[in-house]
Protein backbone atom coordinates (compact mmCIF):
# COMPACT_ATOMS: atom_id res chain seq x y z
CA UNK A 1 0.00 0.00 0.00
CA UNK A 2 3.13 2.48 1.07
CA UNK A 3 4.60 1.71 -2.89
CA UNK A 4 1.10 2.27 -4.46
CA UNK A 5 0.48 5.81 -2.23
CA UNK A 6 4.32 6.93 -2.91
CA UNK A 7 3.35 6.50 -6.58
CA UNK A 8 0.02 7.95 -6.69
CA UNK A 9 1.52 10.78 -4.74
CA UNK A 10 4.28 11.36 -7.30
CA UNK A 11 2.11 11.49 -10.73
CA UNK A 12 0.00 14.20 -8.88
CA UNK A 13 3.08 15.92 -8.33
CA UNK A 14 3.43 15.58 -12.01
CA UNK A 15 0.02 17.09 -12.83
CA UNK A 16 0.36 19.96 -10.53
CA UNK A 17 3.75 20.86 -12.07
CA UNK A 18 2.12 20.98 -15.89
CA UNK A 19 -0.32 22.94 -14.36
CA UNK A 20 2.42 25.24 -12.53
CA UNK A 21 4.53 25.21 -16.01
CA UNK A 22 1.64 26.20 -17.96
CA UNK A 23 0.39 29.26 -15.19
CA UNK A 24 4.71 29.99 -15.58
CA UNK A 25 4.62 29.49 -11.70
CA UNK A 26 7.89 28.43 -8.99
CA UNK A 27 7.26 26.04 -6.34
CA UNK A 28 8.90 26.66 -3.14
CA UNK A 29 11.28 29.58 -4.02
CA UNK A 30 9.54 32.49 -2.47
CA UNK A 31 11.89 33.79 0.24
CA UNK A 32 15.21 32.30 -1.63
CA UNK A 33 16.87 32.39 -5.19
CA UNK A 34 16.48 30.00 -7.59
CA UNK A 35 18.51 28.09 -9.99
CA UNK A 36 17.26 26.05 -12.78
CA UNK A 37 18.65 22.87 -13.99
CA UNK A 38 16.12 21.27 -16.89
CA UNK A 39 17.99 23.40 -19.62
CA UNK A 40 20.07 20.30 -20.64
CA UNK A 41 17.27 18.20 -20.58
CA UNK A 42 14.77 19.70 -22.87
CA UNK A 43 15.91 18.41 -26.13
CA UNK A 44 15.42 15.05 -24.72
CA UNK A 45 13.16 15.11 -23.38
CA UNK A 46 10.98 16.74 -26.13
CA UNK A 47 12.26 14.57 -28.16
CA UNK A 48 11.54 11.43 -26.77
CA UNK A 49 7.80 12.54 -26.07
CA UNK A 50 7.87 13.14 -30.06
CA UNK A 51 8.87 9.53 -30.75
CA UNK A 52 5.55 8.81 -27.96
CA UNK A 53 3.22 10.60 -29.98
CA UNK A 54 5.15 8.35 -33.47
CA UNK A 55 4.25 5.24 -31.88
CA UNK A 56 1.29 6.39 -30.85
CA UNK A 57 -0.12 7.46 -34.31
CA UNK A 58 1.54 4.30 -35.84
CA UNK A 59 -0.54 2.07 -33.08
CA UNK A 60 -3.79 3.55 -34.17
CA UNK A 61 -3.08 2.85 -37.74
CA UNK A 62 -2.18 -0.95 -36.99
CA UNK A 63 -5.09 -1.62 -34.23
CA UNK A 64 -7.64 0.40 -35.98
CA UNK A 65 -9.35 -2.82 -36.94
CA UNK A 66 -9.05 -3.51 -33.09
CA UNK A 67 -11.19 -1.69 -30.88
CA UNK A 68 -11.04 -2.44 -28.06
CA UNK A 69 -6.96 -2.74 -28.38
CA UNK A 70 -6.42 0.64 -29.88
CA UNK A 71 -8.28 2.19 -27.25
CA UNK A 72 -6.28 0.00 -24.55
CA UNK A 73 -3.28 1.27 -26.37
CA UNK A 74 -3.80 4.97 -26.77
CA UNK A 75 -5.00 5.48 -23.07
CA UNK A 76 -1.23 4.11 -22.57
CA UNK A 77 0.22 5.86 -25.07
CA UNK A 78 -1.30 9.53 -24.14
CA UNK A 79 -0.51 8.91 -20.35
CA UNK A 80 3.20 7.86 -21.21
CA UNK A 81 3.29 11.14 -23.42
CA UNK A 82 2.00 12.95 -20.40
CA UNK A 83 3.98 11.56 -17.75
CA UNK A 84 7.39 11.76 -20.25
CA UNK A 85 6.28 15.80 -20.46
CA UNK A 86 4.92 16.10 -16.36
CA UNK A 87 8.91 14.85 -15.85
CA UNK A 88 10.32 17.74 -17.69
CA UNK A 89 7.62 20.41 -16.15
CA UNK A 90 8.35 19.54 -12.63
CA UNK A 91 12.20 19.87 -13.44
CA UNK A 92 11.47 23.47 -14.36
CA UNK A 93 9.14 24.43 -11.99
CA UNK A 94 10.90 22.50 -9.14
CA UNK A 95 14.33 24.41 -9.22
CA UNK A 96 17.33 24.70 -6.50
CA UNK A 97 16.80 26.97 -4.00
CA UNK A 98 18.96 28.96 -2.30
CA UNK A 99 18.05 30.82 1.24
CA UNK A 100 20.27 32.41 3.52
CA UNK A 101 20.49 29.40 5.93
CA UNK A 102 19.94 26.60 3.47
CA UNK A 103 20.60 25.03 0.16
CA UNK A 104 17.76 22.83 -1.22
CA UNK A 105 18.56 20.28 -3.67
CA UNK A 106 15.75 19.09 -6.18
CA UNK A 107 15.27 16.67 -9.09
CA UNK A 108 11.54 17.13 -10.94
CA UNK A 109 9.28 15.87 -7.92
CA UNK A 110 11.01 13.10 -6.48
CA UNK A 111 14.10 14.42 -5.17
CA UNK A 112 13.72 17.28 -2.07
CA UNK A 113 17.38 17.60 0.06
CA UNK A 114 17.60 20.54 2.33
CA UNK A 115 20.92 20.88 3.31
CA UNK A 116 22.38 23.98 6.28
CA UNK A 117 24.68 26.11 5.07
CA UNK A 118 26.63 25.34 8.57
CA UNK A 119 27.01 21.83 7.26
CA UNK A 120 28.57 22.15 3.66
CA UNK A 121 32.38 22.04 4.42
CA UNK A 122 33.46 23.02 0.35
CA UNK A 123 31.46 23.61 -2.61
CA UNK A 124 33.36 23.38 -5.80
CA UNK A 125 32.56 23.87 -10.06
CA UNK A 126 33.52 20.21 -11.15
CA UNK A 127 32.17 18.64 -14.76
CA UNK A 128 31.35 14.95 -14.27
CA UNK A 129 30.16 12.55 -16.38
CA UNK A 130 30.65 9.27 -15.03
CA UNK A 131 29.27 8.51 -11.91
CA UNK A 132 30.02 5.43 -9.43
CA UNK A 133 27.47 4.60 -7.16
CA UNK A 134 28.58 5.21 -3.37
CA UNK A 135 26.48 5.14 -0.13
CA UNK A 136 27.46 8.03 1.33
CA UNK A 137 27.12 9.90 -2.04
CA UNK A 138 24.14 11.06 -4.25
CA UNK A 139 24.67 11.97 -7.92
CA UNK A 140 21.94 14.02 -9.32
CA UNK A 141 22.63 14.45 -12.56
CA UNK A 142 20.91 16.15 -15.75
CA UNK A 143 22.09 14.91 -19.76
CA UNK A 144 24.22 12.37 -17.82
CA UNK A 145 26.45 15.43 -16.19
CA UNK A 146 26.78 17.52 -12.88
CA UNK A 147 28.39 20.04 -12.42
CA UNK A 148 28.74 21.44 -8.65
CA UNK A 149 30.00 19.33 -5.90
CA UNK A 150 29.18 19.93 -2.20
CA UNK A 151 31.49 17.79 0.71
CA UNK A 152 29.72 18.08 3.50
CA UNK A 153 31.10 18.24 7.79
CA UNK A 154 29.07 15.77 8.79
CA UNK A 155 25.75 13.85 6.81
CA UNK A 156 22.15 14.50 5.93
CA UNK A 157 19.45 12.38 5.66
CA UNK A 158 18.23 11.64 2.59
CA UNK A 159 15.24 9.55 1.41
CA UNK A 160 15.20 8.07 -2.14
CA UNK A 161 12.03 7.48 -3.92
CA UNK A 162 10.35 4.98 -1.79
CA UNK A 163 11.49 6.02 1.39
CA UNK A 164 14.40 4.29 2.18
CA UNK A 165 16.97 6.39 3.91
CA UNK A 166 20.43 7.55 3.40
CA UNK A 167 23.10 9.45 4.87
CA UNK A 168 25.19 11.64 2.52
CA UNK A 169 28.09 13.45 2.99
CA UNK A 170 28.60 14.19 -0.54
CA UNK A 171 26.23 15.49 -2.93
CA UNK A 172 27.04 16.03 -6.86
CA UNK A 173 24.62 17.77 -9.04
CA UNK A 174 23.38 19.90 -11.95
CA UNK A 175 22.62 24.04 -12.24
CA UNK A 176 22.40 25.66 -15.77
CA UNK A 177 24.52 28.64 -14.36
CA UNK A 178 26.91 26.68 -12.36
CA UNK A 179 29.19 29.35 -11.76
CA UNK A 180 26.96 31.97 -10.40
CA UNK A 181 24.96 28.98 -8.08
CA UNK A 182 28.63 28.50 -6.54
CA UNK A 183 29.76 32.21 -6.38
CA UNK A 184 26.05 32.65 -4.36
CA UNK A 185 26.75 29.90 -2.77
CA UNK A 186 29.83 30.59 -1.05
CA UNK A 187 29.45 34.47 -0.19
CA UNK A 188 26.14 32.86 1.36
CA UNK A 189 28.17 30.57 3.50
CA UNK A 190 30.50 32.93 4.46
CA UNK A 191 28.16 35.17 5.49
CA UNK A 192 26.36 32.66 7.65
CA UNK A 193 29.69 31.86 8.94
CA UNK A 194 30.45 35.56 10.21
CA UNK A 195 27.02 36.19 11.06
CA UNK A 196 27.47 37.12 14.96
CA UNK A 197 25.79 34.61 17.31
CA UNK A 198 22.70 35.83 19.33
CA UNK A 199 23.22 37.56 23.04
CA UNK A 200 22.43 35.49 25.92
CA UNK A 201 19.01 35.68 27.41
CA UNK A 202 19.25 37.74 30.99
CA UNK A 203 18.35 36.19 33.72
CA UNK A 204 15.01 36.46 35.05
Amino acid sequence: MRTAYVLVRHELRLLASLAMWAARRTHGADGGRAFGYARGQGAMMFGLAFVCLVETVTMSVLLRDYPAAHRTVLVLDAYTIVFVVGLHAASVVRPHVLTPDTLRIRRAAYVDLRIPLDRIATVRRELRTTHERTDAELDLPVGAQTTVTLQLTEPVPHFTFLGRRRDIRLVRFHADDADTLVQALVRAITQARNAPSPLPGRPG
